[in-house]
């Protein structure tokens, strides 16, 4: 850090945080906020970000088309966890280092996860809209203990889904490309492959990265292995799921129900998917607590000066 630094915030929730604002500004004078709320990429993210040496971003999009219009700027830090956005290549080329810590905002997803399956389970959401239509009867749903619990992905977030669910008792199954034994072993963890996880889980939810390997990864084939009464649960990342075939599952209930906070065009559009009765959407606050707004916020504002490549 030095005085003639200049710091762009990309990140609207940041910039909207007096906090964060405030703990940036102790350390930083020359700073622009994204006080307009601007969702910024291509040419308007090039125009924000020009003449600034350093830049906090979350969501945007960072390419080699946006770098070698940005010779000014030596260093990235991501506010948020999700890498999919950031063209790593591309900064190692440009020299930019890049700041990032992982598992930030883990309990603010792995919260959301619990109460989601609870909601689903318990059809909250097709209750609630019957009170407000003025329809009063009893709703009978079931409970998430004792369910088979799937989880694909067991990083920062999965695993602290694993230690929320342990008081509720549920069959823990785990799909991912690495193998943590002692962990697997410390909380009674099956490992599986994905189609058999699919098969048996109640509940089902995604915690991976959007890439080559991972994207559309429950296209309709693996939908199909769901059982009618499960529900599927996604605060990840859009892109991992065929949507249009999930509709089709959950229209015609092949499927309990979802949650779907995350999608392959944000905001979506398709109004009669996200008016189904047996669906939860969110607009992407799955790691958007307050407190893991901070947080974020401060492992990026970190992240300016101290800066390693994941």
């Amino acid at each position: 850090m030095n005085s003639i630094d200049k710091v762009a915030v990309c990140s609207r929730s940041f910039s909207h945080n007096e906090s964060l604002r405030n703990e940036l500004l102790q350390k930083y004078k020359n700073v622009t906020f994204n006080d307009q709320g601007l969702s910024l990429d291509g040419n308007n993210l090039i125009k924000f970000l020009s003449d600034h040496n350093k830049a906090i971003v979350a969501l945007e999009k960072i390419s080699e088309d946006i770098l070698i219009k940005l010779p000014n700027l030596k260093v990235i830090s991501k506010y948020g966890v999700g890498l999919d956005m950031i063209e790593m290549e591309s900064l190692k080329k440009f020299g930019v280092r890049f700041g990032w810590t992982g598992g930030v905002n883990k309990r603010s997803v792995s919260e959301m996860v619990v109460s989601n399956a609870i909601s689903l389970l318990r059809s909250v959401p097709e209750a609630h809209r019957k009170v407000v239509k003025g329809e009063w009867r009893q709703q009978v749903g079931g409970l998430l203990s004792n369910r088979i619990f799937g989880i694909v992905g067991c990083g920062f977030i999965g695993k602290d889904l694993v230690k929320l669910l342990q008081p509720f008792g549920c069959k823990i199954i785990v799909n991912d490309i690495l193998d943590y034994k002692d962990f697997f072993k410390k909380y009674n963890i099956e490992t599986a492959s994905l189609e058999d996880l699919l098969v048996r889980s109640d509940v089902v939810s995604l915690h991976v990265p959007l890439d080559d390997s991972t994207r559309n990864m429950l296209d309709s084939k693996r939908l199909k292995l769901l059982k009618p009464g499960s529900i599927l649960i996604n605060l990840a990342r859009g892109g991992l799921i065929d949507e249009v075939y999930l509709k089709y599952m959950l229209m015609n209930k092949k499927l309990l129900a979802a949650a779907i906070d995350v999608f392959s065009t944000e905001p979506p559009e398709d109004q009669e998917f996200l008016s189904l009765p047996n669906i939860i959407v969110t607009p992407h606050i799955g790691g958007s607590s307050a407190e893991a707004i901070l947080s974020m916020g401060r492992a990026a504002i970190e992240g300016l000066d101290n800066n390693s490549v994941p």
